[in-house]
């Protein structure tokens, strides 16, 4: 058992940790402080000699490396990939694209720092971002650094090997896109974007920032959420003025909601975007908080419906997507002509993921005449595919308004909603679904997964066993309809290997554990 610190001791150790690491452990957490300690004696061999360990802690002859211990046991990142999405889409649809017009030609590096990076979801999911919003552009450099106190968090980081809980809330198909499956639910992220971020470890209270002395001109984005409020008021302070100096004049400062405050960031000006607050450092700074500029100099921003994490798909940016525009006394180009818009035009751009010309082809389609359901479920499936949900629910509801009979619309509409968390409503919709086609099987076998997923389990035999009498009339090698690919062999051995483990569950239940 280790012994129990004094709460003199607790105090001088709360000091301690507040000027050396800006941690605030105010009396109601010294018990945590209490376990912090303990478990940083035990690692260090000292676990039945606590006393001896705190003084050479306290002694101003302490290591470095015995303040890195102990660190890393008063810090436990919790964090999860595209946390807090509201920040990361301001970032893709407003921050970066002023970023790239400003460096047009320059050949000037972007430069983005991850402050507090934790295990690395964070400086991964910007990565994601940048690797997927820059396909296409080039002769561009994007510098990722991603620093924490915590060592030990740092080596998970650079392993990027990640467990169910750190996907949370995240689209399945980031993690079939970006992550290598492991052992388990262990998943690894690929080279590719694992080699875009440097990581490195750094104490915000030290005076100088060692990672940053290559770049001269400073950051032009510096992420630090879910930090600042673990620091002292003073040590707040500090970093915050450290920020700043790290940041090239324009630089982006982005904090979580909840450490937003005009008192604490007096150098910045203050940048809203409606529900939320970025700081920004300027060259002649206005401490007042004001709305950031439309861009101009033809650069084009597309207002969306609403305000939805877009994470992009392949492709999504091509060269020749970032311009300097076209005046109005000169024709237009190729690539900004008006086209003859035709839903097998749709269908190609389509194809090739090219989702911003699909957009304008579909809304010159609805400008005719005629019904055009198909051509707005493909709109929605493009927004779909780049992660805009709540863009894709809109032209979802376009198409069912145009085709109350659509089944695929309803099908797709059911998958949105069940990614949002609204399972009641995603149930009601698929049922819609097999209601408008009874022979729409992924509607039947998606209502059993759900139905079993709620411990539902004769209802969800229905539904599988519906969805087997339909996939017997196929060949193995059918293609199911709206499955993407998905042979009705390989539909059916699913249905087999989930009917299977309910059988086995059940079964278990009923016998009990064997003695």
């Amino acid at each position: 058992m280790i012994t129990k610190v004094s709460d003199s001791g607790l105090l001088q150790l709360s000091e301690f940790v507040a000027s050396h690491l800006g941690l605030h452990f105010p009396r109601d957490r010294w018990p945590d402080l209490q376990r912090a300690v303990g478990g940083a004696a035990q690692e260090c061999g000292c676990r039945h000699e606590l006393d001896r360990y705190i003084q050479g802690l306290l002694s101003p002859a302490f290591t470095q490396e015995q303040l890195k211990v102990l660190a890393s046991h008063l810090t436990v990142g919790e964090t999860y990939f595209f946390r807090e999405k509201r920040s990361l889409e301001i970032f893709e649809e407003r921050i970066l694209p002023e970023l790239v017009l400003a460096r047009a030609g320059l050949g000037a590096p972007i430069r983005i720092w991850c402050a507090g990076c934790a295990t690395g979801e964070e400086p991964y999911s910007v990565a994601i971002m940048l690797s997927r919003l820059m396909a296409g552009l080039t002769n561009w450099t994007v510098e990722l650094l991603a620093t924490d106190l915590n060592t030990k968090s740092l080596k998970k980081a650079s392993e990027g090997t990640y467990g169910e809980w750190s996907f949370r809330g995240t689209p399945a198909w980031v993690r079939h896109t970006y992550f290598e499956t492991g052992q388990g639910d262990r998943c690894t992220i690929v080279p590719a974007i694992k080699k875009m971020v440097r990581f490195a470890q750094l104490n915000l209270m030290d005076d100088v920032y060692p990672p940053l002395v290559n770049w001269t001109n400073g950051c032009d984005v510096i992420f630090c959420r879910n930090v600042l409020m673990y620091f002292t008021p003073e040590g707040m302070r500090k970093v915050i003025r450290q920020l700043y100096s790290s940041l090239a004049t324009d630089g982006w400062l982005i904090v979580s909601p909840t450490e937003t405050s005009h008192q604490l960031f007096p150098e910045f000006a203050s940048v809203s975007f409606g529900d939320a607050t970025f700081y920004r450092k300027l060259a002649t700074c206005l401490p007042t908080t004001h709305a950031l500029p439309v861009f101009d100099a033809g650069w084009s921003v597309v207002p969306l419906p609403e305000w939805t994490l877009r994470i992009p798909e392949p492709a999504q940016i091509s060269s020749g997507e970032v311009n300097q525009g076209t005046p109005d006394n000169e024709a237009p180009s190729e690539s900004t002509a008006p086209v003859v818009a035709s839903y097998e035009q749709a269908s190609g751009l389509y194809e090739q993921r090219r989702y911003e010309d699909l957009e304008q082809t579909i809304l010159a389609l609805r400008s005719g005449k005629g019904d055009y359901a198909p051509a707005m479920l493909l709109l929605a499936r493009a927004y779909a595919n780049q992660g805009r949900l709540a863009a894709a629910l809109v032209w979802c509801d376009k198409a069912i308004a145009a085709d109350k009979m659509a089944a695929p619309a309803h099908y797709l509409r059911s998958t949105i909603l069940q990614e949002q968390g609204c399972v009641p409503e995603a149930v009601l919709a698929l049922r819609q679904a097999v209601y408008a086609e009874p022979q729409f099987v992924l509607g039947h076998f998606t209502l059993g997964n759900l139905a079993l997923k709620h411990g539902r389990r004769k209802e969800s035999e229905k539904h599988f066993e519906n969805a087997l009498l339909l996939l017997a009339r196929c060949e193995p090698k059918d293609i199911v309809p709206e499955s993407e690919g998905l042979s009705a062999g390989e539909l059916r051995g699913m249905i087999d290997l989930r009917s299977a483990a309910s059988r086995k569950s059940r079964t278990e239940q009923t016998v009990g554990p064997c003695m």
